[in-house]
């Protein structure tokens, strides 16, 4: 009587799903990260004493309980406030941040706003704080 000896399987380990895990860990650094802007271009900028920076401040209106107006922290009266908004804001496409206190009469939020947009800007961002949990 001959036994043939069985053959013996060879343990075999399925990584395709830890690939596709692996590719989808990838593609998220790859995209979640930031990019230098020119990053072939290695450039030392020279330095200015006056040099000015790039970025313009966002224009704060501001509304306080007795409905007075302060544009960056200037009082203002609501008939000047179109003049100096444009003046202030100087592109089109500025954001004016719009802090009013909560006691302040709706139709006095909504006057703002309407004024603001006459003058051209656009993007009105409201400031709230975030309640306790």
């Amino acid at each position: 009587m001959q036994i043939r000896p069985k053959k013996r399987k060879k343990p075999f380990i399925n990584i395709t799903s830890l690939i596709d895990v692996m590719f989808m860990l990838l593609l998220f650094f790859m995209i979640s990260t930031t990019f230098v802007q020119y990053p072939s271009i290695k450039l030392e900028l020279p330095t200015a004493s006056t040099a000015e920076s790039s970025k313009p401040e966002p224009l704060t209106l501001t509304i306080d309980k007795q409905g007075r107006l302060f544009l960056n922290q200037m009082s203002i009266k609501e008939n000047e406030l179109q003049t100096a908004l444009r003046k202030a804001a100087g592109k089109p496409d500025s954001t004016l941040v719009l802090r009013a206190d909560k006691d302040v009469p709706y139709g006095h939020v909504i006057r703002a706003m309407d004024i603001t947009r006459q003058s051209g800007i656009r993007r009105i961002v409201s400031m709230t704080e975030a309640t306790a949990k």
